[in-house]
């Protein structure tokens, strides 16, 4: 290292020698496929099943259940159904709902919808400030 060097290092302007070295390792622990099917993909469930029935009597109520359990979506009219049928009915699928985590609304008079907790029941609340008369058609507010 020449005189001029030393300047140039001792104002911080020269360029350092580096030296590379390869290391080597020992090989890792392998893995085997029993190990790597622990990943498991963000997009899996490509298609969401939503199921409309009427039920007519209660033995029914347990397919429904079984649907909810598999995480499909329960679209349910009570139209043609006894009240009571229907009030049994309601009282097992929430039950169900509950302990999965779901839950339910209820859409019409005798329309309910059950959703697992993988789905997300939102209304739109432009729908529900019209039923309630907080929009004025003619465009005045109250």
């Amino acid at each position: 290292m020449g005189l001029t060097d030393k300047v140039w290092s001792w104002l911080g302007v020269a360029e350092e020698e580096v030296h590379e070295e390869l290391i080597t390792l020992p090989p890792g622990p392998e893995v085997n496929s029993r190990q790597m099917n622990n990943v498991v993909p963000i997009h899996s469930n490509k298609t969401m099943k939503v199921v409309m029935c009427e039920p007519q009597t209660f033995d029914e109520v347990q397919v429904l259940a079984d649907h909810l359990k598999n995480r499909k979506q329960l679209i349910i009219s009570f139209e043609n159904t006894t009240p009571d049928i229907a009030r049994r009915v309601i009282d097992f699928l929430s039950g169900s709902i509950y302990s999965l985590d779901g839950t339910c609304q209820q859409l019409g008079s005798n329309i309910f919808v059950f959703a697992p907790s993988n789905m997300e029941i939102s209304r739109d609340k432009g729908s529900i400030m019209r039923r309630h008369n907080f929009w004025n058609p003619s465009g005045g507010e109250r």
